[in-house]
């Protein structure tokens, strides 16, 4: 094949004058490739216009067909690769080779590649929502982490935060505080499939979706979107937000306390995208978040209640039962009928319009979250119970509890000394630890160690922290009174104005009396 240097040769050897046969002698050339290079100053390219032709091939080639088609319903990392497909032809028959299998498979699969249309996103109009996984080191060793992102389409600029689960209650929660972290909402929010939002996939984008997340929805009155099945690239902003989460923000793996730590890195990670600006814009995120902010939507008044509230039955342990785990509420509201709301941190019971328990959430399943003072009541009628249950045997209290009980039992014995020890338990229901702590100290230095002295005692401590609060309440309260000294020039003037009055010399006189006078004699003159 001839070159480029060739052809220049050439070229030049006919502008001097040699003809076609002299050229080809002389450069040992058919006549065929001087005209060629003649009629074209560089070699073109090879290419091949014409496939060779494969006679054992083509019976197979429905059979591939079939093949490829039946790998689109396929996962991604399930579908047959050319090698694969070339062994089940040799097992059906094939006896051609595999560079014949493996040329139709590339003509086949380059056709059929998905190609797309440039998008353009207007400000404020849409944002991208996911979930990535990141490794942090914390305390207890290293774990998995799900990461919330959101993602505006038109200035890149991103919210992360780490999160316990992926379940409904994290994405309300994650998705309020990204709203609050932006100051505004998009009109759109597009998600890939997750069943926590969409329960079901229907006919093209329709979707059946969480009722939570559609009172969210409409709470902030964006539209929520949905992209088709395994159709990852509809979102690639957070896509590759994710990307960049792994690689750039948590490389290396960060050593963190707790989520709060983590949130607050991550945080301040999101505030520096400001200043950069993204591949292919000539504005930093800052300024292009800027016109999203102005053409998005306003902040309600009030923040969604990121929650999920369903009814529970309370049963005979005085326990409300969510997500696999217990949760205690007190007596009163035995065998009721409440309700749960269940935040991403918390467990709140609410009956007859009132917060009757709130807990700390669990993950752990088939958990207890059990609260001691809600079985105060029952431990009344059940003192034989207070050391066989945990909800006792692993509660903290002060050392003072602790005395007081030695004390009960060696006055009165074990089982009537206990029964005394939970009357004294029983004054936390008005009481709280730390005053009801104070009133046992007080009682067992002055050896009155019974429950009735215990109670006086802690009324009388809340009596009066009571009164020294409002009586610190008055003093702050009341108006400060600036009283301005008397003018002495103005009584020195009176006299001056009057005559000597008719008052006996040795009389004492007072100031007040003697500007009564000097006043009246004043008047009478005018």
């Amino acid at each position: 094949m001839l070159t480029v240097e060739d052809y220049a040769r050439i070229r030049r050897a006919s502008r001097d004058g040699m003809s076609v046969r002299a050229i080809a002698r002389t450069f040992r050339h058919s006549r065929r490739k001087v005209r060629e290079a003649l009629r074209e100053p560089e070699p073109r390219p090879y290419t091949r216009t014409k496939e060779p032709p494969a006679p054992k091939l083509d019976a197979f080639k429905t059979r591939i067909d079939e093949i490829l088609a039946a790998d689109e319903q396929a996962p991604r990392k399930q579908r047959h690769t050319a090698s694969q497909v070339f062994r089940r032809l040799v097992a059906e028959g094939y006896t051609g080779g595999y560079d014949q299998v493996r040329r139709y498979i590339a003509r086949k699969r380059h056709r059929e590649r998905e190609t797309f249309i440039p998008l353009v996103h207007e400000p404020g109009q849409r944002a991208e929502a996911d979930f990535g996984h990141i490794y942090g080191d914390y305390p207890d060793g290293r774990r998995q982490t799900p990461v919330l992102l959101v993602t505006w389409a038109y200035s890149y600029y991103p919210f992360v935060l780490a999160l316990p689960s992926e379940r409904v209650e994290a994405i309300l929660h994650g998705l309020v505080a990204a709203f609050e972290f932006f100051g505004c909402v998009p009109r759109e929010l597009w998600w890939d499939n997750p069943t926590t939002v969409a329960i079901e996939v229907l006919k093209g984008r329709e979707r059946r979706v969480n009722e939570r997340y559609l009172a969210l929805a409409s709470h902030y009155n964006f539209e929520p979107l949905f992209c088709m099945p395994a159709r990852g690239n509809e979102k690639p902003h957070v896509e590759n937000r994710v990307k960049h989460l792994e690689r750039q923000w948590a490389t290396p793996v960060p050593r963190v306390h707790d989520l709060t730590e983590l949130n607050a890195y991550l945080r301040a990670c999101c505030l520096a995208e400001q200043q950069r600006i993204a591949t292919g814009r000539t504005e930093t995120i800052g300024a292009r978040f800027a016109q999203d902010r102005v053409a998005a939507l306003a902040l309600p008044a009030r923040a969604f209640d990121p929650c999920l509230l369903q009814p529970a039955q309370v049963d005979k342990y005085q326990t409300v039962r969510f997500d696999s785990v217990r949760y205690s509420v007190p007596r009163r509201w035995a065998f009721a009928t409440v309700s749960v709301k269940a935040y991403v941190d918390r467990v709140v019971v609410v009956a007859d319009g009132q917060v009757v328990a709130e807990h700390v959430r669990s993950y752990e399943h088939g958990g207890q979250v059990l609260d001691p003072l809600h079985y105060l009541a029952t431990l009344g009628r059940k003192p034989a119970c207070f050391d066989h249950t945990s909800v006792y045997r692993n509660w903290s209290l002060s050392p003072a509890f602790d005395q007081l009980r030695a004390a009960l039992e060696t006055r009165h014995g074990p089982p009537a000394g206990r029964r005394h020890y939970v009357r004294v338990l029983q004054l936390l229901a008005e009481h709280s630890v730390a005053r009801l702590a104070e009133a046992i100290a007080w009682c067992l230095a002055g050896e009155h160690v019974t429950a009735e002295a215990i109670a006086r005692r802690a009324a009388w401590l809340r009596d009066h922290t009571a009164f020294a609060s409002s009586a610190e309440d008055a003093a702050t309260s009341v108006p400060a009174v600036d009283v301005p000294l008397p003018d002495l020039r103005r009584f020195d003037q009176l006299l001056s104005l009057g005559e000597p009055c008719d008052v006996p010399a040795h009389a004492p006189v007072v100031e007040g009396q003697l500007a009564a006078v000097a006043t009246a004699d004043h008047v009478g003159r005018m």
